[in-house]
């Protein structure tokens, strides 16, 4: 099976950067999200990252207007349906997920695989919410898309051998490397990567150290291009929370147990840089820590 055409669910951060990648590398690409607002603003996101190339010489023009081209909204998740290949990057909810991928059931084409980018709920799980779990994969990018080159492949235990080796050469079509990966909390990647971030909030919430010298002593002290507080802002304190939610319920052990610290974060609405605030206030000139 070639896969020409890709449908992306969710303008967030992660759907607008996967569908960025896709329409660079030549598939035809349909971008959908229930708000019309959010998806100008991921359009206009992807433009002004393909403008960036164009200044550093990485893309000519032609080649932006080709991939702008070939890169369609629409807040109709029906549309997606008859379409190659479907990438799931909703909201880090499992309720959410089942139900966008069972309001497409009835739409989808019988050749269509489906792929979701969730960061670590369990790709058995969603996939047996669906008609065809053979035909179903985690496709989980990092963040940034357009500049992290890891994508882990996950396969559940339904997911049959052709569906791996297609979205395996997707990878590598879209010029970056493939990470396999067992259907375990987290995976790879932020099942180290989390509870790290976790621990570093529990520093700062046992009074070890402060939100600046924590990052600082990580930079410095273990070549970390971003402290582990300013990287939780990043990433959206949210789904840092999720995440760690996810390992401490699907393994059971109490070294999962996300920090009080980060729990009231969250339930203060101060995600991270996407809120303006987290361990770090972003409202002015220059970040400022919060505590």
């Amino acid at each position: 099976m070639s896969i020409r055409s890709v449908g992306v669910i969710g303008a967030g951060q992660m759907g607008t950067g996967i569908a960025h990648v896709f329409a660079l590398s030549g598939y035809d690409v349909m971008l959908t999200d229930v708000a019309e607002d959010r998806l100008d603003m991921a359009r206009e996101r992807i433009a002004q990252g393909y403008d960036r190339l164009v200044e550093k010489d990485k893309l000519d023009a032609a080649g932006r207007d080709s991939a702008l081209g070939r890169l369609q909204t629409t807040t109709d998740l029906t549309r997606l349906g008859p379409l190659d290949l479907i990438v799931e990057s909703a909201v880090e909810d499992e309720k959410v997920k089942t139900r966008i991928f069972a309001d497409l059931a009835p739409h989808l084409g019988d050749q269509t695989l489906l792929t979701s980018n969730t960061s670590s709920i369990s790709i058995t799980r969603l996939a047996s919410a669906t008609d065809r779990p053979e035909r179903f994969m985690g496709l989980h990018f990092m963040n940034p898309v357009p500049v992290m080159q890891l994508v882990e492949l996950i396969r559940g235990i339904a997911t049959d051998d052709e569906t791996f080796q297609i979205m395996k050469g997707v990878v590598a079509k879209l010029g970056k490397t493939a990470a396999s990966a067992e259907d375990f909390p987290a995976f790879i990647v932020n099942r180290i990567l989390l509870p790290m971030i976790n621990e570093a909030i529990y520093t700062l919430y046992e009074g070890v150290g402060s939100v600046e010298s924590i990052d600082k002593a990580m930079k410095l002290g273990t070549n970390h291009p971003m402290g582990p507080l300013a990287l939780a802002d990043f990433i959206g304190l949210d789904t840092c929370l999720s995440i760690m939610n996810v390992l401490h319920d699907g393994l059971a052990d109490t070294k999962y147990r996300p920090c009080p610290l980060l729990v009231k974060y969250v339930e203060a609405g101060w995600l991270g840089r996407k809120a303006g605030r987290g361990f770090y206030d972003y409202r002015g000139e220059v970040p400022v820590p919060t505590r």
